[in-house]
């Protein structure tokens, strides 16, 4: 998508902080940080929401979790404890088009989330 901030990300388009990478994802701090760590996960294949999770792509939700789970390490908030949230639609709160994980920790995660 030529229009999509996170596809620029993973193209290289757009300078980010890129923490993480492998074949299937990016991962980089928010820019809008809402906990000490707040890491977004994203694929590097163009997925609008999660409406367009299907028997063909169900892995990236897999290894995105896993993946997660190393960066939770690598901040040092794996014993503690940590957030994964995926928004999804206008009323779910997602703001960019295209499937991504954000990895929250570093602080007591209160619901509803604030």
């Amino acid at each position: 998508m030529e229009d999509c901030i996170f596809c620029k990300i993973v193209n290289r388009e757009i300078d980010s902080n890129i923490i993480y990478e492998d074949d299937l994802v990016v991962a980089f701090p928010d820019i809008n940080p809402q906990a000490p760590v707040h890491i977004l996960i994203v694929p590097k294949v163009h997925l609008s929401n999660l409406l367009e999770i299907n028997e063909e792509n169900k892995y990236i939700v897999g290894h995105s979790y896993i993946v997660a789970k190393e960066i939770a390490k690598m901040y040092n908030i794996d014993k503690k404890g940590y957030r994964i949230v995926s928004n999804c639609g206008n009323d779910g709160g997602q703001t960019v088009n295209h499937i991504h994980f954000h990895l929250l920790g570093g602080r007591f995660m209160t619901w509803p989330p604030g």
